[in-house]
């Protein structure tokens, strides 16, 4: 089973995507937790790449071609021999974040996105997406918080866009989610940790007990 979760700066996936990995592995789920850009030792490199702000002269092209590497390694790598083993695999981002972010948010044309998707991924698409949406002010506030405390101040490159860019992310999203109702389930993210964890799981429990 492979379960991904998306979503704009600050919106919380990723403390989703972990709450929901120890979740499951406390029911003795077999499962992995892993996350794009990333997952990989080489996954990792790129990532510094691509979140540093020193790297502003980063071009659109390089920056979504740099995606697709990093996916490719992390899909041969990680999330393909997983799930051939049976196991659960929970990603903080995957390919709808391409789309999303280079695709609406830097204009790269979403049939080359998709193809390249398609060829980063080895035809994977995840069982179930969790897109957690709110507001770009609130995201923005949250992000440039969390880099705050954490001291994340370098990695910032995607938090600094305008506001412009990120709208046009976030109305990206809300379009996929659309035209994939079956996959995505889109959830509120200004509502509190522990409620959004018990809504994930209300989707997820089915597919434990299946």
């Amino acid at each position: 089973m492979f379960i991904t979760l998306e979503g704009i700066e600050g919106c919380g996936k990723s403390t989703q995507a972990e709450r929901l990995y120890r979740a499951l592995k406390s029911r003795a789920i077999p499962v992995i937790f892993t996350r794009e850009p990333g997952g990989t030792r080489i996954g990792e490199e790129i990532r510094k790449i691509l979140l540093a702000t020193s790297n502003r002269e980063l071009s659109p092209a390089a920056e979504f071609l740099l995606m697709e590497a990093d996916r490719a390694q992390h899909v041969a790598e990680v999330i393909k021999p997983a799930l051939k083993k049976g196991m659960w695999v929970v990603c903080d981002r995957f390919f709808d974040a391409t789309v999303a972010y280079q695709g609406y948010g830097r204009g790269v044309d979403l049939a080359l996105v998709e193809r390249l998707n398609h060829f980063s991924s080895q035809g994977i698409v995840p069982d179930k997406t969790f897109l957690l949406d709110c507001p770009v002010e609130i995201g923005l506030s949250r992000a440039m918080e969390r880099n705050r405390i954490w001291k994340k101040e370098g990695e910032g490159r995607f938090e600094d866009e305008d506001v412009a860019f990120h709208q046009k992310v976030r109305q990206g999203y809300l379009e996929l989610a659309k035209s994939a109702p079956g996959r995505f389930v889109v959830l509120d993210a200004t509502r509190g940790e522990e409620e959004l964890e018990e809504q994930i799981f209300q989707h997820i429990a089915p597919l434990v007990k299946r």
